[in-house]
C-alpha cells in the first residue's frame, strides 16, 4: 500500500485516538516556568492544565517522535540500512557517528533518535522509509493533520531551525498520545540506556536516555517520552507517566527548569486530579410521559455509571443537562431509550449518557380500557 493509501487507512483509529472532548484548566494548578505547556490524559485525550497551549513554538528535537512512530509503522525494525553520504554528513548536535556505507538496522537507528536524540539517525531512517528525506517530511506533515495536530509544521526529520518547522504544546501532546500506543516505540522510550550495534558486529556504541526521569528512573511510573532543545527553542520535553490505569502526558516547551515543570505537573494530575461519579447506573433523571399505556408514565433511569477525573475544585462546577422525550408510545420496554444526560464543566462537555426507560408498560387493551371506564 502507497504511503497515502496507509495514512487513509489509519485516519478512523487516529480519529477516535485523538479526538476526544478536552477539558479546561483547574483552579489551584502548579506554577510552570516554561512558555507554553499542557497536561493531558493519554487515556481520554482530556486535558487537565494548559498555558498558552496552542503558541506556535519550535519543537526542536520533539520532531523525532513524529519520525520514530512514521518508521515503525512503514519499515521493519529487521530492515538493514545502508548509510548514504548525506546522513553521515550531519554532525551538528547530538549525532550517532555514521559513516557513508555503514550497514545498521532501522530499530537501531529508531533507538538511536528516541533514546540518544541522534540528528544523522533521523536522515537515515527518513532516506530509507521514503527513498528522500523530503518525501518522508511530507508523511510527517499528512500524519500530523489526521491526528489533529492542525498547528503543525515539519520541515526536517530531526528538529533543526527552520522558519516552516513549528508546532504546539497541545499537537505535541496528541502525536505523543498517539506514539505511545504503538508497543515498540513505548518501549524504546522508556529504556534509560541501551547499545547501539552495526549490523556486521565490529561497531557498537553505547547509549544512554537524554530524559533523565527515564535514566534515572527518578519518578514514579515515568515510561518516556523525549527531551529537545536548541537555542532557539530552549529546553522542551515529554514526559509521560503511568500509575495504575492512568497515564498522564506533560509537555513544556522552552522552559528554565523542564524537569522541575514536568514533575510539578504530572505530581499535579496524580495527586489533585481524581476520579468523580457524575451519575450512577439506573439513577433517576425524570419520567416521561406514555401515551396509551396502563402506566401514565415512566422512569428515565441512566443506562450506565459516569465517571471522569476532575480537580477537587471543579467537582462542584459541573453542570448537567437533561432531555426527555416528549412521551413515549405504548407499549414501552425496559431499556428503551427515553433521553440524555450532557455533563459539562465551563462549557466543555465532559460525557453524555442515554436516559432509559425503567420498566415496561404494555399498551392499553380492550379488557383495559372497559375495567378503567366502568370504575370511572
Amino acid at each position: 500500500m502507497s504511503p497515502a493509501g496507509r495514512i487513509a487507512a489509519t485516519a478512523c483509529l487516529v480519529f477516535l485516538i485523538c479526538h476526544c472532548p478536552a477539558g479546561l484548566a483547574a483552579a489551584g494548578v502548579p506554577p510552570v516556568t516554561a512558555r507554553s505547556a499542557v497536561l493531558m490524559d493519554a487515556g481520554t485525550g482530556r486535558v487537565y492544565f494548559e498555558k498558552k497551549a496552542s503558541l506556535r513554538s519550535e519543537p526542536a528535537s520533539l520532531t523525532k517522535i513524529m519520525t520514530a512512530i512514521l518508521a515503525l509503522e512503514y519499515g521493519h525494525p529487521e530492515e538493514t540500512v545502508t548509510v548514504s553520504g548525506k546522513s553521515a554528513g550531519i554532525c551538528v548536535g547530538q549525532e550517532l557517528g555514521l559513516a557513508r556505507g555503514d550497514r545498521i538496522t532501522l530499530e537501531n537507528l529508531i533507538k538511536a533518535a528516541l533514546i540518544h536524540s541522534a540528528n544523522d539517525s533521523t536522515v537515515a531512517i527518513a532516506q530509507h522509509v521514503a527513498g528522500t528525506e523530503e518525501r518522508f517530511v511530507d508523511l510527517m506533515n499528512a500524519r500530523a493533520l489526521v491526528l489533529g495536530a492542525l498547528n503543525t509544521r515539519f520541515a526536517n526529520t530531526n528538529g533543526y531551525h527552520h522558519p516552516n518547522h513549528y508546532s504546539t504544546a497541545h499537537d505535541l501532546a496528541l502525536i505523543a498520545r498517539y506514539a505511545l500506543t504503538n508497543r515498540d516505540f513505548a518501549r524504546i522510550v522508556g529504556t534509560p540506556q541501551d547499545t547501539i550495534t552495526w549490523a556486521d558486529g565490529k561497531k557498537h556504541r553505547e547509549i544512554k536516555n537524554t530524559n533523565r526521569l527515564v535514566r534515572n528512573q527518578s519518578y514514579e511510573g515515568i515510561i518516556g517520552v523525549k527531551t529537545g532543545s536548541t537555542a532557539r527553542a530552549g529546553n522542551c520535553l515529554i514526559a509521560a507517566a503511568r500509575r495504575g490505569d492512568r497515564t498522564l502526558i506533560a509537555v513544556v516547551l522552552h522552559s528554565r527548569n523542564r524537569y522541575g515543570d514536568t514533575v510539578r505537573l504530572l505530581d499535579y494530575g496524580f495527586n489533585e486530579v481524581g476520579p468523580a461519579t457524575l451519575c450512577g447506573e439506573s439513577e433517576e433523571f425524570g419520567r416521561v410521559l406514555v401515551e396509551n399505556g396502563v402506566g401514565e408514565s415512566v422512569k428515565a433511569v441512566s443506562e450506565r455509571a459516569v465517571e471522569v477525573c476532575l480537580d477537587a475544585d471543579d467537582r462542584d462546577r459541573v453542570k448537567r443537562r437533561v432531555i426527555l422525550a416528549k412521551s413515549l408510545p405504548a407499549p414501552v420496554y425496559a431499556g428503551q431509550k427515553a433521553g440524555t444526560v450532557i455533563f459539562t464543566l465551563r462549557g466543555e462537555e465532559l460525557a453524555r449518557v442515554d436516559l432509559v426507560a425503567a420498566g415496561d408498560v404494555p399498551e392499553q387493551g380492550i379488557l383495559y380500557k372497559i375495567r378503567r371506564s366502568i370504575l370511572k
